[in-house]
């Protein structure tokens, strides 16, 4: 079997071989994107980097990146939705092209990996307003096929309209892109179909896409689409997808990254995995969401009502409501969170540290095993005031309608499924179109203002953008100042409204020392100090003073961004920016609010003033 790891390890290698800078994952949260709540591909990151700037590993870059993305949540519990996955990819940062991408990949799938030519088919953009049909990728694959003896080219290569990849967020690169698939039928089947069969055997999961070859050539603007100024190569393989069809399975579940937690599911519940169809998903809700929680508590973020600690928490009750379909009693839900499914995650990514990779979720070990721990005893009142709630209607009305089990499911993360299996009990109906209706026309209203919110993102304003992530430095600086040098980073996030920023402090900041704050870190704009930027390796960062919290995410060569000169900086920081140029752009600092976000992290949100 090949395990993840021996499938990374390949990747990395190959690509190191062809002159490409190994980086670390990301953290999950991204710092200062402010039009999505985690890292959906491994280009978000680089997004800054496909745009033009320069990169302190070079121009070829490959890693694996930890992902999350929240858009099928409730479709999790097939063979192949996941929350958390990871993503290997290479770059090129308007080095080399399309080319040279599409027979490395060839190359990298028959001849490393050992992947049959015959089993594989290729998608390839069919063209619309946007831009013209991509023959050029299709020429290149079919020089490739005609290459191996005995394959023919012919319906193997398929143009598809879906073939394009838009940016991470509202605005940024995009482009058409080249898909590789595996035939999972018998040798017999390898042959050529036509393009409309081939759409249906995808459909059927007889095709499964490994890979993806996105050539970043365009920039999606508030005005449409304009070329790019340094056209990119962005590439992404599912690990654990190819892991699964190189295997032979058709379940990402048996995949070696989710089967031992499979294995621990099906010893706690009593059931066994291929029991029926019902056991099968609830189990792969619970080893996807308690997964994903891990690897976002092990990021800083905690379970709360708002953004990532909303999707956090509803990751948890989720597959807490699955522990009650297996009929694991809600008291033995912590240690089968918190203890076993933990301890399966851990011994599975263990092995993934040799390059330096995720040793945020055994660093954190404690605190995530207390995060789950709160939340799981949070929820089980909550449990119980939406049983006294149901209770308190149905003696009024005498049933449940749709929009009020929609209000309970709303005001206290009640799950609709527990919602209607309370109904039945009692011998009533449950219309679940109306529960649909009252949710559709919440999520219009939640999407519109998310519209709104994130109207401005990064590559529309980017000076204002700039002069946030700056001023984040500068407030960091000073609470370090004002507070101590306990004080760390554990996350930011910007909009073209305002600045958010989370630090590690134990209590809430007094009156006194917020002024304190305000009025260092306005001293220091109003000193007009410059900020500058030099590549330098981590261990002269180091050497230099720059604080390091993010320190991983670009590898042996960093940025070190300095505000007030290098003899007496008042912040010398590694991060990938951008900046203002000088702190007088920046306007007025003004502090509009402080929280706990979880226990010993504040966070503050301030605004700039022009």
């Amino acid at each position: 079997m090949l395990s993840a790891n021996g499938l990374i390890t390949k990747y990395l290698s190959y690509f190191k071989s062809q002159g490409h800078a190994i980086i670390p994952s990301a953290p999950l949260v991204p710092e200062n994107d402010p039009t999505v709540l985690f890292t959906t591909a491994g280009m978000h990151p680089l997004v800054p980097f496909l745009l033009g700037q320069s990169h302190p590993q070079g121009k070829r870059l490959t890693n694996v990146q930890r992902c999350i993305r929240t858009g099928d949540i409730e479709e999790v519990g097939d063979s192949y939705h996941l929350t958390f996955f990871e993503m290997l990819g290479n770059w090129s940062l308007g080095d080399y092209g399309k080319k040279e991408t599409i027979a490395w990949s060839f190359e990298f799938l028959t001849k490393v990996l050992n992947i049959p030519p015959g089993q594989l088919h290729i998608t390839c953009f069919s063209g619309d307003s946007r831009a013209p049909r991509d023959q050029e990728a299709a020429d290149a694959w079919r020089v490739l096929f005609e290459a191996e003896e005995k394959i023919s080219p012919e319906g193997k290569i398929h143009f598809i309209p879906d073939n394009w990849w838009g940016p991470a967020g509202q605005y940024g690169p995009c482009g058409p892109d080249s898909e590789m698939f595996i035939d999972v039928r018998s040798r017999k089947h390898w042959g050529g179909v036509s393009d409309e069969d081939f759409i249906l055997l995808n459909k059927k999961g007889k095709m499964v896409e490994i890979w993806n070859d996105v050539f970043m050539t365009w920039e999606k603007t508030s005005d449409g689409y304009a070329p790019l100024s340094q056209p990119s190569i962005d590439t992404g393989m599912g690990v654990e997808r190819v892991t699964m069809a190189l295997n032979g399975f058709d379940d990402v579940y048996k995949s070696p990254l989710l089967s031992p937690l499979i294995r621990v599911i099906e010893e706690k519940s009593g059931h066994a995995y291929e029991e029926s169809v019902d056991i099968k998903r609830a189990q792969r809700v619970i080893a996807d969401h308690v997964r994903a929680a891990i690897f976002i508590l092990a990021d800083g973020v905690a379970p709360s009502n708002k953004e990532q600690g909303y999707v956090l928490r509803r990751l948890l009750r989720r597959a807490m409501v699955q522990c009650e379909f297996l009929n694991i009693p809600q008291d033995k839900t912590v240690p089968f969170f918190a203890k076993d499914l933990l301890q399966a995650v851990l011994d599975t990514y263990r092995d993934r540290t040799e390059y330096g990779f995720y040793s945020n979720i055994f660093e954190h070990e404690s605190i995530i095993c207390n995060e789950i721990t709160l939340e799981i005893s949070r929820f089980q009142k909550t449990l119980k005031k939406g049983l006294k709630e149901l209770g308190n209607l149905m003696s009024k009305q005498g049933s449940i309608s749709g929009r009020d089990a929609f209000y309970i499911y709303q005001t206290y993360g009640f799950p609709v499924e527990l919602i209607q299996e309370w109904v039945q009990t009692k011998g009533l109906s449950f219309v679940q179109a109306d529960f649909n209706e009252a949710k559709q026309s919440h999520q219009k209203q939640s999407r519109a203002g998310s519209r709104q919110r994130f109207s401005g993102g990064l590559a529309d304003h980017e000076e204002i953008s700039t002069n946030y992530h700056t001023a984040t430095h500068l407030l960091q600086a000073a609470l370090r100042k004002v507070l101590g040098e306990h004080v760390q980073q554990k996350g930011s996030n910007i909009t073209q409204d305002r600045l958010r920023f989370d630090f590690s402090h134990d209590a809430p900041l007094s009156h006194e020392q917020l002024n304190k704050v305000e009025e260092t870190v306005n001293n220091y704009i109003n000193k007009k100090l410059v900020v500058e930027c030099e590549t330098v390796s981590l261990e002269k960062a180091k050497s230099l003073g720059a604080l390091a919290f993010f320190g991983q995410k670009y590898g042996d060569s960093v940025k070190v961004y300095t505000i007030g000169g290098s003899q007496n900086p008042v912040s010398c920081e590694v991060c990938g920016g951008p900046h203002a140029i000088n702190t007088s752009q920046l306007g007025t600092f003004k502090i509009i609010k402080q929280e706990s976000i979880s226990k010993g992290i504040r966070r503050i949100k301030a605004v700039l003033i022009q």
